[in-house]
């Protein structure tokens, strides 16, 4: 056992046994090698069931990074381009002024179209053709590319719309084919997860939440108009059946070593697999967007599909992406160190203070 893999493991020993988590996994790669495999604590509490290696956890926004990924792929092999029109794939989405749309600003979370109808219900969410048909209905919130606001459900229905047009098949199988399958974790990271495997499973659960901090928000923020709260992220929600099978590509259920595998094979090559070329790498961990996020009122900078410094600021860390998740799970990759980092996690807290905990045990050594 190395040293790192010996801190990581006590670290997420003390966090369940403190009672802060239930059950989590760490994953870290370095140079396309595995370097750290932990778990602690349990997948299901009701049956005592313990967290596995290969334990698929529903992640939420972590799937925004393999979504992002997909389209880069697709990308990488010329079957559309960041400056092409949505519209040119899609003509439908035009509508309503939307025909300057493009996928870089899809990708950017600069696109304009933030928000889902109010009366969208789960079930909407879990039926494709309803989404589509929300978003080719949309109407701007803003001029596409002036204005960074957080694209919460639309990011993952617009990209996997995107990819089903520009190959005929659902984001999910292209996510197989052409992800998860080369890299040998075609059973640990999906959108939409066969029935049959739902018990391999973590079961989510909520951490007390202090409430007050909503009561106190204006009724008209835009991020209660971009939709209902029935939407938000709850254990409730996430352990859904429906929403566990549905494509629903604005999240994703994953192990951390699949998805730290993902983007250690952005990286550079993971056993003879390299997702995309070094020139697309610098490309798309680029800043795109920055500014204060015109959904959620915080500061925000964006590449092609990831979030530029982690679980800090661009500033400060300007060589790290990836996407968190609601609920405190995370995954990054540090294209200065050649590490990629993930941490997943049933117990849905409303900070990142587990990711940071261990994060800083990586990133010092």
């Amino acid at each position: 056992m190395t040293d790192l893999q010996k801190q990581v493991q006590e670290a997420a020993d003390r966090l369940v046994e403190s009672g802060e988590e239930r059950g989590l996994q760490v994953a870290v790669y370095r140079d396309g090698e595995q370097i750290v495999d932990v778990v602690a604590g349990v997948a299901d509490p009701e049956t005592g069931r313990p967290v596995a290696p290969d334990t698929p956890f529903y992640n939420f926004s972590i799937g925004k990074g393999a979504t992002a990924t997909v389209a880069h792929v697709l990308v990488e092999r010329g079957l559309f381009g960041y400056d092409t029109p949505v519209a040119e794939l899609w003509p439908e989405f035009g509508r309503h002024g939307k025909e300057g749309v493009t996928v870089r600003h899809v990708l950017s979370h600069t696109a304009g179209v933030p928000g889902v109808p109010l009366d969208t219900t789960p079930e909407d969410v879990c039926d494709w053709g309803t989404m589509v048909a929300a978003l080719e209905d949309a109407e701007l919130w803003w001029e596409p590319g002036t204005k960074v606001g957080y694209h919460a459900y639309t990011f993952g229905f617009l990209v996997g719309e995107i990819v089903r047009r520009a190959t005929g098949k659902p984001i999910s199988q292209v996510l197989l084919e052409d992800v998860t399958t080369p890299l040998g974790m075609a059973g640990e990271l999906y959108f939409g997860m066969p029935e049959k495997e739902h018990a391999r499973l973590a079961r989510l659960e909520d951490a007390p939440v202090d409430m007050s901090a909503f009561a106190d928000m204006p009724a008209d923020l835009p991020m209660f108009k971009a939709g209902p709260m029935t939407l938000m992220p709850t254990a409730e929600l996430g352990n859904r059946s429906d929403y566990l099978s549905a494509d629903i590509p604005a999240g994703g259920k994953t192990s951390a070593r699949a998805i730290a595998r993902m983007y250690a094979a952005l990286l550079g090559e993971v056993d003879g697999t390299r997702l995309i070329s070094a020139g697309r790498l610098r490309e798309v961990t680029a800043v795109v967007s920055s500014g204060v996020d015109e959904v959620f009122g915080m500061p925000s900078t964006w590449g092609l599909g990831y979030s530029i410094g982690g679980l800090t600021t661009a500033e400060e860390n300007p060589t790290v992406f990836g996407v968190g998740g609601a609920g405190g799970s995370a995954a990054w990759a540090d294209t200065a160190t050649g590490v990629a980092f993930a941490l997943t996690k049933n117990r849905l807290t409303n900070d990142f203070a587990a990711a940071g905990l261990i994060g800083d045990l990586v990133t010092r050594a």
